[in-house]
């Protein structure tokens, strides 16, 4: 039984599909074995795993299964493991060569985490790095589900494992958030565990301009239901529910102004600072975008 299993939803991923596989295979730490899930995928999927599925054998398993969406494909990948420790990687990411290792080195200094996270780059689709994020966030560590709901921290994916039994005590991924699925679960493993922090950057998370994260709307609506969701569990009352609100419609303003929409983006700025006017980032956010609405005249969007 390998100590960890490694979790790859691929969907029409062909294309970035073997630097992931080989960023698994190039781990210090060899105890792994890679179960990845074929969502229904149209593309050459099938076609570009079966080498790696011949060279690796039982470090590979391939499971193809109807489209179910991201959550549906790791819950898939879930149900079919059977290590100790779960670690995410999804079929455009890549991880560092010393991700497995450093992480186990974090669950064993902190026997109580659930779940550990690292550092983690951005790179866009060619792979070129577009920023870095190498700092321990502020509230990142230890009993942190009212940060989570707050959207104070992130997790990143590609460097996110946590223990085969949270998931037995918490439950799988929500299949029916349209988003934000993966935030939902870290919550609810922080309501019960610790979490803990790999301080060295692990792995790079790819952006992509046709990404579901670029969809203001669809995000909004499932960060809108998250909140809902949890609202009255333990550190998730009415004040950090303003909070996580504001975040929210924050985001939601940051969005529309990178898609040019800056008089939509300034009415949502506009909510986030009358649900939490305390937030100095509101501000920022509401001068930002009535500048830009300034700078386009009277043209709306």
């Amino acid at each position: 039984m390998p100590k960890v299993d490694v979790i790859i939803p691929a969907y029409n991923a062909a294309k970035y599909l073997p630097i992931a596989i080989e960023s698994v295979e190039a781990q210090t730490f060899d105890d792994w074995r890679i179960l990845l899930v074929d969502d229904g995928s149209t593309d050459n999927t099938a076609a570009v795993v079966a080498p790696y599925a011949e060279r690796l054998g039982p470090k590979l398993k391939y499971i193809h299964q109807a489209n179910k969406g991201l959550p549906g494909a790791r819950n898939t990948a879930i149900r079919n493991s059977s290590a100790e420790f779960l670690a995410l990687l999804d079929a455009d990411d890549v991880w560092f060569p010393c991700r497995l290792k450093e992480t186990l080195k974090i669950f064993e200094a902190h026997p109580k985490a659930g779940l550990v996270y690292g550092f983690t780059t951005l790179i866009d689709p060619e792979g070129k790095v577009t920023a870095v994020f190498d700092r321990r966030q502020k509230n990142g560590e230890g009993a942190v589900a009212p940060y989570i709901y707050m959207r104070k921290i992130d997790l990143p994916c590609p460097t996110v494992t946590f223990r085969r039994e949270c998931v037995d005590e918490v439950g799988l991924f929500d299949e029916t958030l349209r988003a934000t699925e993966d935030r939902d679960l870290w919550l609810r493993i922080a309501l019960r565990y610790e979490v803990a922090v790999v301080p060295t950057l692990i792995a790079h998370y790819r952006t992509s301009p046709g990404s579901m994260s670029t969809d203001p709307e669809r995000m909004l609506q499932a960060q809108l239901q998250f909140i809902e969701k949890h609202y009255g569990a333990p550190g998730c009352g009415p004040k950090e529910r303003k909070i996580a609100l504001s975040q929210v419609y924050k985001q939601h303003a940051v969005a529309l102004g990178a898609k040019r929409r800056p008089w939509a983006g300034l009415m949502s700025s506009l909510r986030a600072f009358a649900i939490y006017p305390l937030d100095k980032g509101n501000v920022r956010t509401t001068g930002s975008l009535l500048l830009q609405c300034v700078g386009l005249g009277t043209s709306s969007s």
